[in-house]
């Protein structure tokens, strides 16, 4: 979390006391409030352990994931073993192929409709390429979100027809689509929908549907999202032509279209998944090969994770802030130069998403300090006239994230019309709930967990109130759970294990990555790491006393728990340069309930002393004690990374923060403080970088380079993170290069003495923090002796 900073000393202890409010408010309820869901015991068959070698875990995930059969467990682990559903099982599949065949004899003009997210993207390059490889003759086209909004609409489809199209083919949308499909049939156009959204109350009078939501719900297509029902038709109409082994090359398209639309991975969906990675990492289509290039990403190396992060936020930046048309041409074009101008393009919309995502997200959290009574309902529902209607779904799921509620975000830049993104939290059908109250929409759809609506401004309140009140029926089934896989302490962790463990893979809704729980853990240090210090990597030390390094996304303005307590975590090999290493990831905390007798600590104040090295002086017999000094050559003490347990500990330098003193006291643990707090540090930028320069110049002439963030952070009595972004505007001005020896190692070489465009920004970072370690110093001079150490 970004902090504001003022110069008088009671703004800044007032904006302290605010945010200490929200951690407790909302932090706490998210990190260390969840409920904890215990692993069940089980009994392996001894068949599951044939094809699971290895560690016993992977076949009791494998059991306490609800498999009994070795058949099952094989066609899961296996796609050869995996026996595809047949695509005439989607209701009107016949009568949907017949009818396209029909068009590619006659030579009948057909329109491809998308959606504009990578469902729908996808969705339409599949069709559009089969179609065309099969000598039809296809035209497509999305909907430009910001002026049209989801779905068929009836302006552009009057432009269409005018084209003379005899043939309309949805994908990804239509489902609700009733007035404007009638309208199509009504000019002598027939329609196919495929759309795997949640059914109307009535079907569209369409040629035919196919959506598998008409299926039973244990069905292996139920799951499939758009592209998979357009992969269905394609395969079925392969299939009448003798091809069907030729379908494998869309594959790609579909892993892209599963993963970015949060498809639950079971049945074919699943199966799908795992062949469409294969083919991904294979794929030669220019577009898919310019943008993995572009995102930095190794091709035969690519996972659903990359997918989620690095390929669909940039295909889906199109459809949000400009024409997703252009999403599809970039995946079926066989143009190199354009497909690399189109990729291009992405990269800069992917940019911008991400600063309006930024901007939007700090408007609504703003709007909800100043109106606190938004808080008082089962939903929240906000609305603004500035808000790009394209990134708002995006904010909507931060914001259930942060406050555990489903999220309604609503632009009114059209003044007759509000159209907005839902996203629900774990237990609430979103969809369920608007439909509910449909009377008060325009339109509205979506699924479970997500939904677009529209609705006329002067509604909002109204509804707002309305579904509130049908959440609030529901929130019994809204509790935040974690399902813990196992209990797995972290001294079992290795490569071996969790390459195991990766054959459970692809992971997602469905076959959600196993989450472990290790007993007895405490933290031992922490740093800020992200472009904005928006993450944390802790250090933590189990029974043991063998030390861990845990990243936790996300968790750099969350509280740190203290003492003992149980750990959720997940964990994973990742690739760094060339380089394997385990890389835990924080997910929750449990405290331990212990009894402990409460420590009094006997506090003397010298901080209004005037001959403070006297009264030091007269203090040096004193056995078992530890002197806390730091950037201080007169003084003779040890910096906080050096201290051990013991009886006294004398405060001689003020500390830079309030999580360095507590770990401090925590590592200490004293019964008695002298609290001197000399504050001879110059906080200022200049003085600081001068500093850090003089430490680094040393470090590179006497220490081959080699230095420790501790070790700098205590020369310059600073925070971590003020020390990491000084490295950083050092690197930046062209000084020096860096590299990681370690967790808290750097290595450091001379740079080529070239100055980068951001160079400022790094600066006004580290002023900022440099800032609000001189308030909490004031603070720290100020503030009543009992209120500091606890």
């Amino acid at each position: 979390m970004t902090l504001l900073f003022e110069k008088d000393i009671m703004k800044f202890i007032s904006y302290y006391e605010k945010l200490d409010r929200k951690i407790q408010n909302f932090n706490f309820r998210k990190y260390f409030m969840k409920k904890w869901i215990e692993p069940e015991d089980v009994n392996v068959p001894p068949g599951f352990f044939e094809i699971t070698p290895g560690h016993t875990l992977v076949a009791e995930l494998l059991i306490r994931r609800g498999f009994k059969l070795i058949e099952d467990v094989k066609a899961f682990l296996d796609p050869a073993y995996f026996k595809p559903s047949p695509s005439t099982d989607l209701p009107d599949m016949v009568s949907a192929v017949e009818r396209i065949e029909k068009a590619f004899k006659n030579n009948e003009p057909i329109c491809v409709w998308g959606d504009f997210d990578v469902d729908g993207q996808t969705s339409t390059a599949l069709l559009v390429s089969a179609f065309r490889e099969m000598g039809g003759n296809v035209t497509y086209y999305i909907p430009f979100r910001e002026k049209e909004s989801h779905g068929l609409n009836l302006p552009a489809l009057e432009r269409i027809i005018a084209g003379n199209i005899k043939l309309l083919v949805t994908c990804d949308t239509g489902i609700s689509a009733h007035e404007e499909i009638d309208y199509a049939i009504s000019h002598g156009v027939d329609v196919i929908v495929t759309d795997h959204h949640d059914l109307p109350d009535l079907l569209p009078s369409a040629f035919a549907v196919i959506n598998p939501k008409r299926l039973d719900a244990s069905h292996g297509l139920r799951e499939l999202p758009g592209v998979g029902c357009a992969y269905k038709v394609v395969e079925e109409l392969y299939r009448r032509q003798g091809r069907e082994s030729e379908t494998w090359k869309y594959l790609d398209l579909v892993a892209l279209g599963i993963v970015s639309d949060i498809a639950t991975q079971t049945g074919d969906t699943r199966y799908l998944l795992q062949r469409g990675l294969e083919v991904l990492r294979n794929t030669d289509r220019l577009g898919l090969r310019v943008i993995m290039e572009n995102s930095g990403l190794k091709q035969s190396r690519i996972s659903e994770e990359h997918i989620g992060f690095a390929i669909a936020p940039r295909l889906n930046s199109l459809g949000r802030l400009s024409d997703a048309n252009l999403g599809v041409e970039l995946l079926i074009t066989d143009n190199s130069e354009r497909a690399i101008i189109l990729a291009g393009m992405l990269e800069g919309l992917n940019l911008r998403r991400r600063v309006l995502c930024d901007q939007v997200l700090k408007a609504a959290i703003d709007q909800i300090d100043r109106d606190t009574t938004l808080l008082d309902y089962s939903a929240l529902v906000m609305s603004h006239q500035t808000w790009p209607t394209g990134i708002i779904g995006i904010v909507a799921s931060r914001l259930a994230d942060i406050y555990n509620r489903p999220v309604i975000l609503l632009s009114t830049s059209l003044k007759d019309i509000a159209r907005g993104s839902a996203r629900s939290v774990k237990g609430c059908n979103i969809y369920q709930a608007i439909s509910a109250h449909k009377e008060l929409l325009i339109g509205f759809g979506g699924h479970t967990m997500a939904a677009g609506l529209s609705i006329i401004p002067e509604n909002i309140p109204d509804f707002r109130h309305a579904i509130s009140t049908t959440l609030g029926d529901m929130s019994d089934n809204m509790t935040d759970t974690i399902k813990l896989s196992s209990y797995l302490p972290l001294s079992e962790l290795s490569m071996e294990l969790v390459e195991e463990l990766h054959r459970l893979a692809p992971f997602g809704p469905g076959n959600e990555l196993p989450v472990f729980a290790a007993r007895n853990v405490s933290i031992k240090g922490c740093s800020r790491i992200g472009k904005k210090n928006e993450h944390r990597i802790l250090m933590l030390e189990d029974g043991t006393g063998q030390d861990y390094r845990v990243t936790w996304w996300q968790g750099a303005s969350s509280p740190l728990p203290e003492g003992t307590f149980d750990m959720a975590y997940t964990v994973k090999n990742v690739n760094y340069q060339g380089v394997k290493e385990l890389q835990i990831e924080w997910i929750d905390a449990r405290f331990i309930e212990q009894i402990i007798s409460p420590v009094v600590m006997d506090i003397v104040d010298f901080r209004k002393e005037g001959d403070r090295k006297s009264v030091l002086k007269s203090l040096e017999t004193i056995k078992d004690m530890q002197l806390w000094s730091e950037a201080d050559n007169n003084i003779s003490g040890k910096n906080r990374y050096e201290l051990i347990a013991s009886e006294i500990l004398i405060i001689w330098t003020v500390p830079p923060g309030p999580e360095e003193l507590r770990a401090v006291l925590k590592k200490v643990s004293p019964s008695k403080i002298y609290l001197f707090a000399m504050n001879s540090v110059n906080d200022s930028e200049e003085v600081f970088l001068r500093h850090l320069s003089g430490l680094v110049k040393y470090a590179l002439k006497s220490k081959d380079g080699k230095v420790n963030i501790s070790f700098l952070a205590a020369a310059t009595a600073s925070r971590e993170i003020a020390v990491k972004k000084g490295i950083q505007w050092l690197v930046q001005k062209g000084y020096i290069n860096i590299s990681m020896a370690g967790a808290d190692e750097i290595l450091i070489t001379e740079g080529n003495g070239e100055t980068v465009n951001n160079i400022n920004e790094i600066l006004y970072e580290l002023k900022k923090i440099l800032e609000e370690t001189a308030a909490y110093r004031k603070y720290f001079l100020r503030a009543n002796k009992s209120q500091l150490l606890t």
